[in-house]
């Protein structure tokens, strides 16, 4: 095979490559940055046809009391208080949601639900949790320490960027890396900001496998879940928690 660089001037040669490096690093240069978002990440903002924001209206409160969930200044509060959960009016089977939220203490525990059944929220008790669905956790990354003080033990079994995992009677393959026990699908970065900081997660379900993106990037993920259509629901679990920017786009 004919090689050019064998005709050509050690000079040349040298200054086409250099030439290159360099246009190669301009071109990445140009890649846009919006407020402060690289948009080489999968940033999903869920505006575009199809998306439609989450409100007062698409919510029924399960198992809490009239503190517990409030709708203000254009945002979901909850005081985390009782334990338990606010479901969406319908039904979702594929889906994909964004959100953004914060904790408002250290140690704050929150999540998500996807395709929680009607019977593991029929009948549901103050300070209780569903018996079913997927969960996808917001968790503060001070709940290491609370975990520790309370147990004295290391809290191994999970993190605080973005676990998935199915709860109660529902099944989930998750996708590694897997928590010791391998019911959980850990995070594949660390990307959660702490309290009082905002993030924002992307969830998509479709025909039972469900992924999650941390802060514009995808960390955990599972597939095969069974049931795969429900409820979502908001959690409460004892600290205050600030939801905004809440949309959903329903697929086939």
């Amino acid at each position: 095979m004919l090689c050019l660089d064998e005709h050509l001037p050690k000079e040349i040669i040298v200054s086409g490559r250099t030439l290159l490096r360099t246009l190669s690093v301009l071109l990445l240069a140009m890649v846009p940055v919006v407020s402060g978002q690289d948009l080489r990440k999968a940033f999903v903002d869920g505006v575009g046809p199809g998306w439609r924001a989450l409100g007062e209206a698409d919510f029924a409160d399960v198992n809490g009391n009239p503190e517990t969930w409030q709708f203000r200044d254009g945002m979901i509060i909850s005081t985390g208080k009782p334990i338990g959960v606010m479901r969406t009016t319908r039904k979702v089977t594929n889906f994909e949601l964004v959100v953004e939220w914060r904790h408002l203490e250290a140690g704050g525990n929150s999540g998500i639900f996807a395709w929680v059944p009607e019977e593991a929220l029929t009948g549901l008790k103050p300070d209780t949790l569903p018996k079913g669905g997927i969960e996808v956790q917001m968790l503060d990354h001070g709940y290491h320490d609370k975990y520790f003080k309370s147990s004295g033990k290391k809290g191994d079994w999970f993190t605080t960027n973005g676990d998935i995992f199915a709860v109660g009677e529902s099944k989930l393959e998750p996708f590694p890396p897997l928590s010791p026990n391998g019911s959980r699908s850990f995070p594949r970065k660390n990307l959660s900001k702490g309290h009082g900081e905002w993030n924002h997660y992307y969830v998509r379900g479709i025909n039972g496998e469900i992924r999650l993106w941390v802060n514009g990037e995808e960390v955990s993920g599972g597939a095969n879940s069974r049931p795969a259509t429900g409820y979502l629901c908001l959690e409460a679990e004892g600290a205050p928690i600030e939801f905004r920017n809440l949309r959903i786009r329903e697929l086939p």
